[in-house]
């Protein structure tokens, strides 16, 4: 099976956490067929050679990124307009896919970038209050604690599809390295995790530094 495929059934064949705490719903873009259809464009565009990837984490999708598009970091705008690809998703924009697709632009474009990095999720599906606000997986600690055995067979699954383990990227430098790096100590995935900050702090608070921060990006992905 091609590197695209092991992708495409990672992705469909995802089941939601169950016992979430009261209160939480689970963001599961993928269950829409246009959904799945834009991941599978997506992938086989991007990852039908075999070449060794490593892995970048973020935290989990958020609603205006991956919740819509089923691609982390990747928002309807940046989908068309970066990576070439038709959808029916409007073209909103968010903040991460932003600075994601910038820094890729600097790496030398997504061929350059996915032929040597896959941006994954310590958790693959996101996480709503009941109002719609987005949630970390980590906000809560009932939540952290009801989904830590789905994250460990999500990462083992991640893995299994075929990354070089020597360096793993976590986007997210506190809570979300925090949290990889206590599993990692445990199941031994990764030789070593680099933490960068997160795009969305960047470009909230640290805007005029982006070019720093994306240079900082650049030297860890090639380090």
């Amino acid at each position: 099976m091609s590197f695209a495929n092991k992708l495409i059934h990672f992705y469909g064949s995802l089941k939601p956490p169950v016992n979430l705490p009261k209160g939480i719903e689970v963001l599961f873009p993928q269950k829409d067929p246009q959904v799945m259809k834009v991941v599978e464009s997506f992938c086989k565009k991007f990852f039908t050679g075999n070449s060794k990837r490593r892995l970048l984490l973020g935290i989990n999708p958020g609603r205006f990124g991956a919740g819509i598009t089923g691609v982390n970091f990747t928002a309807p705008k940046q989908l068309l307009e970066n990576c070439g690809i038709k959808h029916p998703f409007g073209s909103s924009s968010e903040l991460s896919a932003e600075f994601i697709y910038e820094m890729i632009e600097a790496y030398g474009g997504p061929k350059a970038f996915y032929k040597d990095w896959f941006i994954g999720s310590v958790c693959p599906l996101g996480f709503i209050t009941a109002s719609g606000v987005n949630m970390n997986y980590y906000d809560d600690k009932k939540l952290q604690a009801a989904v830590t055995p789905f994250i460990i067979e999500q990462i083992d699954q991640q893995l299994s599809l075929g990354f070089t383990r020597d360096h793993c990227i976590c986007i997210g430098g506190e809570k979300n390295f925090k949290f990889l790096s206590s599993l990692n100590a445990a199941h031994k995935w990764f030789e070593r995790i680099t933490p960068l900050p997160h795009p969305r702090f960047i470009m909230q608070y640290r805007r005029k530094q982006k070019q720093d921060y994306i240079k900082e990006y650049l030297e860890a992905l090639q380090s």
